[in-house]
């Protein structure tokens, strides 16, 4: 795996040394991205951080605050009880103390997963008083359970563990960017350059190429580098929007000709609208890496003339998954020529995760692992595995806003496919060691709603068919789905209120990963910060990381 990472980031390296820019258009560069490893981890460890860290970084000034802070300064998030900031390594390293310390007794929570609800009883672990307070709760309560609700006649207990759960986690509430950030403005896409988009995706591409232009024009480049680009809506917003040269790479070569095909038809339109234009067609490469020769070669068949040492470039990804953030990060920190980053990251639990990792001081960037990267997490002695990761892509938003019916319907599927795990234990045990994944059901089940113990237990058998038919099981046995629904259904009310104890911690969680990857560039002396850029409803990883090199105005 490590020696996978480094490939991808020499082929990063190589990329920006070697490939000639179009000042002019966006180039559409595919490559393939690497999938990430799952390592299992040991049991706890301690999470006590320890005196004598220290920073890699000789010259960095511990008491200096980032100039590009805004979220570092901001001691209040939407609940109106955070207390810890960011605004320099010294802080970000208070704060994810606090995380640490927190999270760990409860460990029985993140380590799980719910499908595990009944096959190993998870529910023993919880406090008692918690589970017979809340399985009596009305469900619109226990939904925003995550979102830092609690109500007066819960017991103290569990009041302080969801409200510190909320005061550890990052504010996710949409900045406004115009007055944060310089220069910043949002255009307003026309229909065309949005053919495709759906509204969250135009959200998110409406704000985040404000942010990256502004960024872009404070560091005073004009290139940038569009990580895990898609179909190009990014790419092209950003060149015939705000006249940056871009460089949309990917892994697939589909999405290639696609973005070929849209930026044919986009740049038809602002011909006709402007009469004559300069832009120019975005230029193709579509790249499978296997290895940096194969890089190497591709790109020496293209007119690679200009050299890049004097050029400057700024690296963006949305929501570009896993592993590829973090290889975002370490580029940007490798290359001279990266001038800015702009990250959004996603999918946490594909991220890899070292279970013991030696720190070596001359390690600039550390391992090519995903999590931890900073110097002061690894010295933490955090893991969180997979499952923790998993949580960490909770949205708690999103649940605030289920009404009745969908909370009922949430806990009900998740029931369901607790029972059905009692089902792959007794007839299937062998299919459990691959870890199966069902998927969502289809709409049908969506729809049904019952409050009846004999139709639920007919719903829980067509679930369980379902399932089976998804996992390719043999269904010749004669499975007992009424008796193990008869096993199951007094435990139906807990698992909601287990399921949202578990969800109040993967906003923290979130947290702790984006705040070690802050952490990680602050070691450095970098400028960085962090930024809600999204509304969080509609897109729930709203967070931006960006962070700078030699800014001279910020």
């Amino acid at each position: 795996m490590v020696a996978t990472q480094l490939l991808v980031r020499r082929c990063c390296l190589a990329f920006l040394r070697r490939h000639e820019i179009d000042q002019q258009a966006p180039t559409v560069q595919s490559i393939r991205r690497c999938s990430a490893t799952v390592y299992p981890s040991s049991k706890t460890p301690t999470v006590q951080v320890p005196n004598d860290y220290k920073f890699i970084a000789g010259n960095i000034d511990v008491g200096r605050p980032c100039k590009l802070v805004y979220l570092g300064h901001l001691t209040m998030t939407s609940n109106g009880n955070c207390k810890y900031s960011c605004a320099t390594a010294t802080e970000t390293l208070e704060w994810i103390g606090a995380i640490i310390d927190f999270i760990n007794p409860y460990s029985f929570f993140w380590e799980s997963h719910v499908v595990n609800f009944l096959t190993h009883e998870l529910w023993k672990a919880v406090d008692k008083e918690w589970i017979d307070c809340l399985k009596n709760e009305p469900v619109e309560y226990l939904v925003q359970i995550p979102s830092g609700f609690v109500q007066d006649h819960w017991p103290s207990s569990l009041k302080k563990f969801i409200t510190t759960s909320s005061s550890l986690a990052f504010p996710r509430e949409q900045a406004d960017l115009e007055k944060v950030l310089p220069n910043m403005q949002v255009a307003l896409l026309n229909a065309v350059i949005t053919q495709g988009m759906n509204p969250k995706k135009k959200h998110e591409i409406e704000a985040l190429a404000g942010v990256v232009n502004s960024v872009a024009r404070d560091v005073e480049t004009n290139t940038v580098i569009d990580v895990g680009a898609g179909q190009g809506y990014l790419a092209q917003v950003l060149s015939f929007e705000y006249q940056l040269s871009v460089i949309a790479v990917d892994s697939s070569s589909h999405h290639g000709t696609i973005t070929d095909t849209r930026a044919q038809r986009i740049k038809k339109h602002y011909d006709a609208r402007k009469h004559k234009s300069s832009r120019k067609m975005p230029k193709t490469v579509t790249c499978c890496v296997l290895s940096s020769d194969m890089l190497k070669g591709l790109l020496a068949e293209q007119d690679t003339h200009v050299d890049m040492c004097r050029s400057s470039v700024l690296l963006t990804g949305l929501h570009a998954c896993g592993d590829l953030s973090v290889t975002m990060l370490r580029t940007f920190l490798e290359s001279e020529q990266v001038k800015a980053v702009v990250s959004i990251g996603c999918c946490y639990n594909l991220l890899s995760e070292e279970e013991e990792e030696t720190v070596d001081d001359d390690d600039l960037c550390g391992s090519g692992f995903g999590f931890p990267l900073s110097r002061g997490v690894k010295s933490s002695g955090v893991h969180l595995r997979r499952n923790a990761r998993d949580l960490a892509c909770q949205s708690a938003d999103r649940w605030r806003g289920l009404g009745k019916d969908e909370s009922l319907h949430n806990f009900e599927m998740h029931a369901f496919r607790a029972a059905f795990q009692m089902v792959l234990c007794k007839y299937f045990p062998e299919t459990l060691t691959k870890s199966p994944t069902i998927g969502r059901q289809g709409k049908a089940f969506r729809r049904i709603i019952t409050n009846n113990v004999e139709d639920r237990c007919s719903l829980f058998e067509k679930f369980s068919e379902s399932a089976m038919h998804r996992l390719n099981l043999n269904n010749n046995k004669s499975i007992d789905f009424a008796g193990i629904w008869k096993e199951a259904e007094p435990f139906y009310e807990v698992i909601g209120a287990y399921w949202s104890l578990r969800a109040a911690l993967g906003p923290v969680l979130e947290t702790l990963i984006l705040l070690d990857r802050l952490l990680f560039l602050q070691e450095q002396g970098v400028e960085a910060f962090m930024l809600p850029i999204f509304d969080p409803t509609l897109s729930p990883r709203n967070i931006a990381l960006i962070a700078t090199k030699n800014n001279k105005r910020l």
